[in-house]
């Protein structure tokens, strides 16, 4: 193995600007996970002209590390692209378990409490979930401020516990839940980022017709580089099959599927691109297999060539994954035009997004002779393997465009302060 280091709606004063407070633990220059998508709709509002403000953590997601500049950094307010960001301090676990999961979530929790962001009383107050901490101190910010609280789901942390494997998952899911149900039944709207979310946000006491769908969507740029250019670069022959699966190594990714399907055959190049608390076990488990390669995450820049001069993007959950989180790589890997390889539940939310798209095949979690001979079809079939991927650029522009994402949160927005259902 080989380790390569317009506003619409209600206005209000302020000639039509609003003030707003987002709260999300993970905000640039976290390039991963919902790091992205919290970072563009506070940029979008600063854009608009509204004063915006994020409450959030220290950089330290995916690589559950914290990042060099912010060590020993307790408070830090610093302004980003037209937006005050209010960093607090937090444990950073570098290897999960459901009791180091609560002590970092009680370490927001409890900072974000006693040292609130230093700001005028905002308009409304936008929470991204996770984190549960990040969403009871919103619902309690905006208590206290007495303005409209809107909470994303963009994971639901109570079915995550009990279906990721972590250690402690069954006491830890119920603990979640109860945050997660006081933190959402609190809300004026919910958003959810995939349908299969609302039963589990109905069964926890909210009030269905709050319920709002707001999809994420492609935060990333078309791919410029001609794909041998990257390939080369890389070091992938032109003729090697390259799978590749990008972001987050963690617990419920269930990435020694990808390891095992490398075992069975050294001529299929298998590439996990980014970190997380699982890279140390999963370099060990690979360590003698030469055909699987574990490298960083990649620059921004980089990032969508790379992913396009794969062959097939993997996604891989555990078979228990089903109902708390959508990966948002899919997203990212819709746009690259590369056709996807899905192992992971069939009834689950993930399988629901690619079948969507019809730009990538399922097969079943936690085998790996399956995922390889899916692989193994589409390398056999390059024109086919090409249209499939084809598919993935035309749903982005459907229905994943950042426009089309940002006008729905504004539309959340706007009708929890008062403005028309959409």
């Amino acid at each position: 193995m080989r380790i390569i280091q317009g506003k619409r709606g209600r206005t209000v004063s302020r000639s039509g600007q609003r003030r707003m407070l987002l709260v999300s633990t993970n905000y640039a220059p976290e390039h991963a996970g919902i790091g992205p998508y919290a970072t563009q709709i506070a940029e979008h509002w600063a854009d608009l002209g509204h004063e915006t403000h994020v409450l959030a953590g220290m950089p330290h997601y995916p690589a559950w590390s914290l990042e060099p500049e912010y060590k020993g950094a307790f408070q830090r307010t610093e302004q980003r692209a037209g937006v005050t960001v209010h960093r607090r301090a937090h444990t950073v676990p570098p290897r999960q378990t459901a009791v180091k999961r609560a002590l970092f979530e009680g370490s927001i929790l409890l900072h974000g409490a006693v040292a609130p962001p230093r700001m005028p009383k905002p308009d409304a107050v936008l929470a991204q979930m996770p984190s549960l901490a990040g969403g009871v101190l919103a619902a309690r910010l905006a208590a206290r401020w007495k303005v409209p609280y809107i909470p994303v789901v963009q994971d639901l942390m109570g079915a995550a516990a009990a279906q990721s494997g972590i250690s402690g998952g069954d006491k830890a899911a119920a603990i979640a839940g109860r945050a997660e149900a006081y933190a959402l039944k609190r809300a004026t709207l919910v958003g959810v980022i995939h349908e299969t979310f609302v039963d589990r946000v109905v069964g926890m006491g909210v009030d269905p017709g709050k319920i709002r769908l707001v999809p994420n969507w492609s935060h990333v740029p078309v791919p410029t580089k001609p794909r041998g250019e990257t390939r080369h670069h890389l070091g992938w022959a032109p003729g090697e099959t390259v799978v590749l699966h990008s972001g987050n190594m963690g617990l419920k990714q269930g990435l020694e599927v990808l390891v095992g399907a490398a075992r069975l055959d050294p001529s299929v190049r298998f590439v996990l691109m980014g970190d997380g608390s699982q890279r140390a076990t999963l370099s060990d488990l690979a360590a003698d297999v030469p055909n699987l390669d574990i490298i960083p995450p990649a620059a921004d820049g980089e990032f969508p060539d790379i992913l396009a001069a794969a062959d097939v993007l993997a996604v891989t959950q555990h078979a228990a994954v089903l109902d708390m989180s959508v990966p948002s790589k899919l997203t990212s890997y819709f746009q690259t035009g590369r056709p996807v390889v899905a192992s992971v539940a069939a009834e689950g939310g993930t399988a629901q997004e690619v079948e969507r798209s019809g730009a990538g095949v399922l097969v079943p979690p936690e085998d790996p002779e399956a995922l390889l001979k899916a692989v193994r079809a589409l390398a056999e079939d390059p024109e086919g393997a090409d249209a499939l991927g084809a598919a993935g650029p035309r749903h982005v522009a459907a229905h994943l465009s950042r426009e089309a994402g940002l006008a729905r949160i504004d539309a959340l927005i706007d009708e929890a302060l008062g403005g028309p259902r959409p």
